[in-house]
C-alpha cells in the first residue's frame, strides 16, 4: 500500500527502550493520542516516558484522512434523545473545542491546517439530517440543512458545519513529537499493576496510559466485548477537482471524499474487519464519478468502534484507579484523539475535566452492538478452521487483497507468514506460516 501522508517526509528517530527504568507516568502507543497527551504532559512538567512498539505514527494514524470535525454521523440527535441535550452540548462542545486546539497547534507545528466547513449528505429520506441540523443548532453550532453539495450527483439532503478543519497528520505528529521522551521500536508485552513488560526490560509507573488503538489488556474492562474493528479503503486522485469543503456520506455504504493540495481523497468500503475486502467499490465511485482522473495513493486503514459510538476515553476500569485508556473512536479519530488527551492529562493530574462522564468507560454495555459482538465471537469460535487467532481464539479469515490473514471478531491481523500486523493479539507465533 501506498500512503498519501507518509510520502517525502522525514522521520525522527528515536531509540529504543533497554533494560528496566522508572517513571511517574508511562504512555503506551505512539499514535496521535498517545503524542498529544506526551506533548500535554511534558509542557506540565511531568515525569513521563512514551514507548511505541514500532515507530510513531505508522499504525492508524497514517492511514486517517485527517479531517478535523465535530460532524460525527448523527450522534447528537441520537445522543440527545437517549441522554438528553447537556450530554450532547459537552461531547459536540468537546470536539469543536478539539478542532481549535489543533488551530491553536498547527500555529507552533505546520501541518497544512485549512480551514474547511464539512458536509455530510444523504441520497435518500432527508429528514434525519434535517432533524440532526436542528439537534445542533440547538446546541450552539451554526450547522444548516442545504441540498447544496459539490458531488457530480444530486443529494436530497445534507448538514452543513461550518469553521471545521483538514490538516496534514504525519506532518503534525512529526513536528509535535521532536523534543519529547519517546522510545521506539520497544513493544510492551504485559501490563502488571504498575509494571510494563517490555521485551527488553521493565517500566515502573505511578499512572499508565494506554493509547496503543485497540486494548490489550483483557482482565479489566470487557474491552474485547464492547469494541469491535472496522477496515476502510482509501484512494488519491489527481485531476478530480477541489471541493472546498470535507464530505462524509450518512447512507450505509458511502463514500467520504476531502482535498489535500491538488489530490481528491475518496474512502469508502468500509466493513467489519475479517468481512469483505478491497478497494472496488472504492474504485467503481471514482471511475463513475472522476473518470478522468489517476490514481496517485491508496490505503487501508483500520478503527475501534463503541457499543454506542462514543469513544472510551478515562479510567482503564474501576479497578484498575491508576491506569488510563483511549480507544474506541469510531471514524473520528483526530478530534477525539485531541480530547482523550486532554481528558486524561487532567485525570493524571488530579484536575476536574468537564467533559470525562461523556467519554467515561465504565457507562452503560446495554447496547444492541453488544449483542453483535458477542454473537460474532461465538460464530468464529465455533468454526472448525485450523487458522485461529492468539488473542482469544477465534477462526481467522484470509483477506486476498491485502494478503493477510484478518480476525473478525476483534480485528487482529497477521501477514501471510503469520508475523503479527495489529492488536489486540500480542503475538503471532501460534499462526501457522501458510495457508
Amino acid at each position: 500500500m501506498e500512503y498519501l501522508w507518509t510520502d517525502n517526509e522525514n522521520a525522527p528517530e528515536f531509540p529504543a527502550l533497554e533494560g528496566d527504568a522508572e517513571t511517574d507516568v508511562l504512555i503506551v502507543g505512539g499514535g496521535m493520542a498517545g503524542i498529544l497527551c506526551a506533548l500535554r504532559l511534558h509542557e506540565a512538567g511531568v515525569n513521563y516516558m512514551l514507548l511505541e512498539a514500532s515507530r510513531i505514527g505508522s499504525g492508524m494514524t497514517r492511514g486517517t484522512t485527517a479531517v478535523l470535525t465535530a460532524q460525527h454521523d448523527t450522534l447528537y440527535s441520537d445522543m440527545e434523545k437517549s441522554h438528553g441535550s447537556e450530554y450532547a452540548r459537552l461531547y459536540l462542545e468537546a470536539n469543536v473545542g478539539a478542532v481549535d486546539s489543533f488551530r491553536a497547534l498547527s500555529e507552533r507545528f505546520p501541518c497544512d491546517f485549512c480551514e474547511v466547513p464539512s458536509v455530510m449528505y444523504t441520497t435518500k429520506e432527508p429528514d434525519v439530517l434535517k432533524r440532526e441540523a436542528e439537534t445542533v443548532r440547538s446546541l450552539g453550532v451554526n450547522a444548516e440543512f442545504t441540498r447544496d453539495v459539490p458531488l457530480p450527483f444530486p443529494v436530497s439532503g445534507a448538514v452543513r458545519y461550518p469553521g471545521m478543519a483538514q490538516f496534514h497528520p504525519i506532518k503534525f505528529l512529526y513536528g509535535v513529537s521532536r523534543g519529547l521522551n519517546i522510545y521506539e521500536n520497544t513493544f510492551v508485552t504485559k501490563i502488571d499493576g504498575h509494571t510494563a513488560l517490555t521485551e527488553r526490560g521493565r517500566v515502573r509507573a505511578k499512572k499508565i496510559i494506554i493509547a496503543a488503538h485497540y486494548p490489550f489488556k483483557n482482565s479489566r474492562g470487557m474491552y474485547f466485548l464492547k469494541l469491535y474493528q472496522k477496515r476502510s479503503y482509501v484512494i488519491a486522485l489527481e485531476g478530480a477537482g477541489n471541493l472546498g469543503c470535507t464530505i462524509d456520506n450518512y447512507d450505509e455504504g458511502g463514500f467520504f471524499l476531502r482535498n489535500y493540495n491538488d489530490l481528491l481523497i475518496i474512502g469508502g468500503g468500509t466493513h467489519r474487519t475479517g468481512k469483505n475486502y478491497g478497494f472496488e467499490a472504492v474504485r467503481k465511485f471514482a471511475k463513475k464519478y472522476y473518470p478522468d482522473a489517476a490514481e496517485r495513493f491508496a490505503w487501508a486503514n483500520q478503527d475501534c468502534v463503541s457499543l454506542d459510538g462514543v469513544p472510551y476515553i478515562g479510567k482503564y476500569s474501576p479497578n484498575t484507579p491508576d491506569i488510563y485508556v483511549a480507544t474506541g473512536f469510531n471514524l473520528w479519530g483526530m478530534t477525539t484523539s485531541m480530547v482523550a488527551s486532554q481528558i486524561i492529562t487532567d485525570m493524571v493530574l488530579g484536575k476536574k475535566n468537564v467533559y470525562a462522564s461523556v467519554f467515561a468507560p465504565n457507562r452503560s454495555m446495554m447496547h444492541g452492538q453488544l449483542l453483535a459482538n458477542a454473537c460474532e465471537a461465538a460464530i468464529e469460535l465455533a468454526k472448525p478452521l485450523p487458522m485461529r487467532c492468539p488473542h482469544m481464539g477465534c477462526a481467522l479469515s484470509w483477506n486476498e487483497a491485502e494478503g493477510s490473514w484478518d480476525c473478525p471478531c476483534h480485528g487482529s491481523r497477521f501477514n501471510a507468514d503469520g508475523e503479527l500486523i495489529c492488536g489486540p493479539a500480542m503475538h503471532g507465533k501460534k499462526i501457522k506460516k501458510s495457508r
